[in-house]
């Protein structure tokens, strides 16, 4: 029963990353353009977010991504459940590449099993624990090993913030095409609106829909396009405050304010066109702990993809 409990409060804290990341990529790529109060309540939870780590430019790039020439960029994010005294573990590891000349994301989630080089340990572990034993910079030198590219900026989240970042932009409307009750609540077809915990609760069913996991994919994609959408409307706007606070609190990030003034200005519409994508493997046991083990094709495959969308040579 608790092993249970603990299967599905970690599909709780995934599904929370997306949609936090939603939101975090609508302000940065948005927020600009909404005045001087906006302007000013957005600068504090940027200071707030700000934390630079000692690493200024990536092993896989020559020179330090440009963002004022509109060049492409990647972005790492962990979801961390942090504990005192303890570092804890990235549990959500989430890559995202920007290309404004395609004017779109990609959004690549890396199972936390995932057996790889940990970067600067010497050894091969579980992917997420890369940063229990390195903090970012350990995990963004794994990532990069892991997928053979440049990771420019990270964003960390602390997963018990979800539901205020979701409910402070007012909830979402989607677009339900499946007639179901997950959990105590009936969500019927056609529109219907979602508070952040119905929202969750929309995204996590899977075993009653007869599309699987493609279904719940379906959902959670749903809901990343609402929350953009709920965040453009003028309606959102006066609980700018109350996001902004909400995000201060709960995410930190290398990106500086100006940083974030330039990826508004150059790559502004392309988080209206998200992406995602998913990296397969094979379960297996080595020495009774369990990993997931992803083939060099695998690998292969989704590293050309992701260097031809940051336009590596």
């Amino acid at each position: 029963m608790r092993v249970e409990k603990r299967k599905k409060k970690k599909k709780k804290k995934r599904t929370w990353l997306r949609i936090t990341g939603a939101v975090l990529l609508l302000l940065i790529f948005g927020a600009g353009a909404y005045g001087y109060s906006v302007y000013k309540s957005f600068t504090n939870a940027v200071e707030a977010m700000h934390h630079p780590i000692d690493r200024k430019t990536s092993e896989k790039r020559k020179e330090q991504v440009a963002l004022e020439k509109k060049q492409p960029f990647s972005v790492l994010m962990l979801g961390v459940d942090e504990r005192k005294g303890d570092r804890g573990r990235s549990d959500t590891i989430i890559v995202l590449t920007v290309n404004p000349n395609k004017n779109s994301v990609k959004m690549l989630s890396i199972p936390r099993d995932t057996r790889t080089e940990i970067v600067g340990k010497g050894t091969e572990d579980k992917i997420n624990h890369a940063y229990a034993f390195g903090g970012v910079e350990m995990s963004i030198a794994t990532v990069e090993n892991f997928l053979d590219i440049p990771i420019d900026y990270y964003m960390q989240i602390n997963m018990e913030g979800f539901k205020d970042i979701l409910d402070a932009v007012g909830g979402v409307t989607v677009n339900n095409d499946l007639d179901f009750t997950y959990e105590g609540v009936h969500f019927p077809k056609g529109e219907i609106t979602l508070n952040g915990e119905k929202a969750l609760k929309f995204s996590r069913m899977r075993y009653d829909d007869p599309r699987g996991d493609y279904g719940r994919q379906l959902r959670q994609r749903e809901i990343i396009q609402a929350v953009i959408k709920e965040g453009a409307s003028l309606s959102t706007l006066t609980n700018y405050d109350e996001i902004f606070k909400a995000l201060g609190s709960n995410v930190k990030t290398n990106l500086t304010f100006d940083e974030m003034v330039q990826i508004q200005k150059n790559y502004k519409t392309a988080g209206n066109h998200i992406e995602q994508m998913t990296i397969k493997g094979n379960g297996t046991r080595i020495n009774g702990v369990f990993y997931l083990i992803v083939s060099d094709k695998e690998k292969q495959r989704v590293q050309s993809e992701l260097k031809k969308h940051l336009e590596l040579n």
